[in-house]
């Protein structure tokens, strides 16, 4: 598809010209002689450029200018070249001001505009370009599936705090969707024009990850032979999401505290203070509480951090979500395979509702991309899914499917069925359970409400 030019100016002999030359060069043309007719062809023929002439009747270049800047507040930038005599370089400063990417004094070489043209275009493909992966990410991470109550009433809250500068906590087991919510939380706040950081807090050394906040001076250590800057300060105006917060080092949550105290932090190796101006969402699925406690996390960033606290459910409190979310992720990666259309089983629907999903959305999202795989038919049945459905003491929906999963959602599976099997053994007395697994009653008892299990599994 070539690119489109619009050329406007009331000298007839100069756009003549100009659209000559600009069909030589490969680009489709359209003129107009005054600034309305172009505001009009701007929007009936949504040309890729212009070339705008800054002295014309009824409305002058730069009251063109001034219109275009509605759109551009609109996420619609426009490149616009301004042309001009010699002796009105002070009205193209005017211009640039207003937003033209550029200006030509008349006359111009074919050369020198060929390159102005070339760049200017390249800029609004690069423009495009953006806009659509933007899109694209936006269209992944921001849509949060699910209609039951607990999830409501979360997306209620999450959509009110996104509204204020308010520092929100995510909560919840691994899985459940943390990240989606704090892009959620960003994509429903002012802030959402700005940048959107992510930082896992346990993926890196305490050293990287306080470079990875922070960045460092140059000289600051062996090999920084340049200024670079942190996460931190490249998220400036925007929102910074720090997962996994638990697994801060202390050293490092000292710093982070002054960063929402004060707004300024210091490079590594590094005195100068750097101010931002940032939102601050984090999440975790360990407990906060007793991690100060036990020493290992600040009770006063604790506060300042869960201003907003949001515990997001796990899977199997809400399984009348199951369905929508199966169907969500079964078009996406059908899409992303390029298979035509498919559809779950009514039986494979009603294996993955009774299913306990100890790795919540995520394991869910893979048991659908692998049955897209290798299905061989539109219709995905249960076996695909790879769903072991032995179900445990109890014959509730809990299953005891934790063989093939991963190390952690394989442990936590597995201690919800011990502990319901010691509370059936003791019909239910807590005291006798807790003797029979080895474990101080209190802490059976924490655990039985951290898991969301019966206290009788025999009662009706």
């Amino acid at each position: 598809m070539k690119t489109k030019i619009l050329v406007v100016d009331d000298d007839p002999d100069i756009v003549i010209t100009l659209r000559d030359r600009l069909e030589s060069l490969g680009y489709d043309t359209i003129t107009a002689h005054d600034g309305l007719r172009a505001l009009e062809l701007i929007e009936q023929d949504n040309p890729n450029l212009v070339l705008l002439d800054l002295e014309m009747p009824k409305l002058s270049g730069l009251g063109v200018l001034k219109q275009l800047s509605r759109h551009r507040q609109n996420g619609q930038d426009l490149p616009v070249i301004v042309m001009t005599a010699h002796g009105s370089i002070a009205a193209a400063v005017e211009a640039m001001k207003e937003g033209a990417y550029d200006f030509l004094t008349k006359p111009f070489e074919v050369d020198h505009l060929s390159i102005v043209i070339r760049k200017a275009v390249e800029r609004e493909s690069l423009s495009r370009h953006v806009a659509c992966l933007r899109s694209e990410v936006e269209t992944r991470y921001a849509t949060i599936v699910g209609t039951s109550q607990k999830m409501s009433a979360v997306m209620e809250a999450a959509q009110r705090a996104a509204n204020s500068d308010a520092s929100v906590l995510l909560l919840g087991e691994s899985g459940t969707g943390k990240e989606l919510f704090a892009r959620s939380i960003h994509q429903w706040s002012p802030r959402r024009a700005m940048p959107f950081v992510v930082i896992n807090c346990v993926a890196l050394t305490d050293t990287l990850l306080e470079n990875e906040l922070f960045g460092h001076e140059k000289g600051a250590f062996t090999g920084a032979d340049r200024l670079q800057k942190g996460k931190v300060e490249m998220a400036d105006g925007g929102t910074v999401f720090l997962d996994e917060i638990g697994d801060m080092p202390l050293a490092l949550q000292a710093k982070l505290l002054r960063v929402l105290q004060d707004h300024e932090f210091t490079r590594v190796g590094g005195t100068r203070l750097v101010k931002v101006n940032i939102r601050v969402i984090t999440a975790t699925n360990k407990d906060l509480k007793q991690a100060i406690k036990a020493g290992q996390f600040r009770e006063d960033l604790y506060f300042r951090l869960n201003v907003v606290g949001l515990t997001l459910p796990p899977l199997r409190e809400r399984p009348e979500d199951i369905p929508a979310l199966a169907d969500f992720f079964l078009t996406r990666h059908r899409q992303e395979a390029k298979r035509p259309a498919m559809s779950l089983s009514d039986e494979a629907i009603t294996v993955m509702t009774r299913y306990a999903w100890p790795g919540n959305i995520r394991e869910l999202e893979n048991a659908i991309a692998r049955a897209v795989v290798l299905s061989p038919h539109a219709v995905i049945q249960p076996e695909l899914l790879a769903l072991s459905l032995q179900e445990t003491p109890t014959g509730s929906a809990e299953q005891a499917s934790y063989l093939n999963l991963p190390y952690h959602a394989s442990m936590e599976q597995h201690s919800r069925v011990l502990i319901l099997r010691a509370l059936q053994h003791e019909k239910g007395n807590q005291t006798k359970a807790a003797e029979r697994l080895q474990l101080q009653r209190t802490y059976l008892a924490r655990l039985i409400k951290q898991k969301n299990l019966p206290g009788d599994p025999l009662a009706s």
